[in-house]
């Protein structure tokens, strides 16, 4: 099962998105280590290098907000190290009151995200020998700016990350999850079902909830991606290659607002799990369902779990079907006695609902993962 995760993850390319933000931390981190040590002869050769690893964010925009944040943290913490050791002295308590001081500029609002660097800055300093590092506290300054700038150089110009296939695959996992579901209860609502396998299907929905954060922040990241990025073909149509402009007809097929595709998969799972509620309730309720019913309205939930789990799938249109199967039914003796017509209505209007919530994502191109085939191909 490890190895079947692993080679999931590989083929989704998140695994190899990973493994170049690894060699480009790598990369940033040794050649700010070695301008320290080789061009600027620094006595403190570790903190360009760690910064430079702090720098290293998922997206260029990210780098730049936590590059500023980690010099400004820094020059504070050079600055509280020089006071307390210059007026005060360095022993116990004035190493304490430093670290106090700094975590206390960590809680600054506009610091917050790297704010800490204020106290570790302040330990660099107090910790390696203050009465040599006094007069060099413009050369901490100066090695800072060194790891910022080193860290932003690596993330801009190699491969500068640009994570909207990465939320497509997320978003693209979770429509395909709800359509096995939707199948998977056509399958057994064919036949016949019972409250344990309606429970089921109710906590897999609770599980798509859950699916929901990580989807959300991927789309965060997906937004943030795109700023100041040259990889990005919206803004910086001169520098995009043959082959992106032609994994755009895929991956960013038109505007993709991802906030939108998100707000509708929520919609989508609450709506898919009050389906499996009613599915539910329906097993306590006294008579059988009417089989014309069952057949019609299986079918179209089958059709409907195809057409989420694959765009390309060849259905006929759900939500026409839905209302044509509401309007024969709900003729005069289209039931037979007996029969729970507000149970019908739920289950036809929740899987109405469904078709129209989802078929937003699911048809939204730019929100699909391109690297899943095209069975109709």
């Amino acid at each position: 099962m490890f190895t079947s995760r692993l080679a999931d993850r590989w083929r989704s390319r998140d695994l190899l998105t990973d493994l170049v933000q690894v060699l480009k931390s790598v990369l940033a981190a040794t050649l700010a280590w070695w301008i320290s040590v080789w061009v600027l002869h620094s006595e403190l050769p570790f903190l360009a290098p760690w910064i430079a690893l702090l720098t290293v964010q998922v997206t260029v925009y990210r780098s730049v907000r936590s590059g500023v944040q980690i010099w400004v943290a820094s020059a504070l913490g050079g600055g509280v190290a020089y006071l307390v050791g210059t007026f005060l002295g360095v022993n116990l308590w004035t190493f304490a009151l430093a670290v106090f001081v700094g975590l206390l500029g960590a809680r600054i609002p506009r610091l917050r995200t790297e704010g800490v660097a204020i106290a570790t800055t302040a330990i660099f300093v107090l910790g390696s020998g203050f009465g040599t590092q006094e007069p060099l506290l413009n050369n901490r300054l100066l090695e800072a700016a060194l790891g910022v700038a080193v860290a932003l150089a690596v993330n801009l110009l190699i491969a500068p990350p640009l994570r909207k296939r990465q939320a497509a695959r997320h978003v693209d996992g979770v429509n395909r999850r709800m359509g096995e579901i939707l199948i998977e209860m056509a399958d057994e609502l064919e036949s016949s079902w019972d409250t344990d396998r309606a429970e089921v299907w109710v906590q897999e929905t609770e599980a798509l909830s859950r699916r929901l954060s990580s989807v959300g922040q991927a789309v965060q990241v997906a937004r943030e991606s795109a700023r100041l990025n040259p990889r990005d073909s919206t803004h910086w149509p001169h520098l995009t290659s043959e082959r992106a402009q032609q994994s755009r007809q895929v991956a960013n097929a038109g505007p993709v607002d991802y906030e939108e595709i998100f707000a509708r998969l929520g919609e989508g799972i609450a709506t898919l799990r009050n389906l499996a509620l009613t599915v539910r309730e329906s097993t306590h309720a006294e008579g059988r369902w009417d089989e014309y019913f069952r057949d019609q309205w299986v079918g179209i939930l089958r059709d409907a779990g195809r057409s989420i789990h694959d765009p390309h799938a060849e259905v006929e249109p759900v939500q026409d079907r839905l209302d044509g199967l509401a309007g024969r039914m709900s003729q005069s003796g289209g039931l037979p006695p007996g029969v729970d017509w507000p149970v019908y209505r739920a289950l036809i209007t929740e899987l109405h609902r469904i078709a129209a919530i989802v078929d937003d994502v699911a048809s939204a191109q730019g929100a699909r993962d391109p690297s899943q085939p095209n069975p109709q191909a």
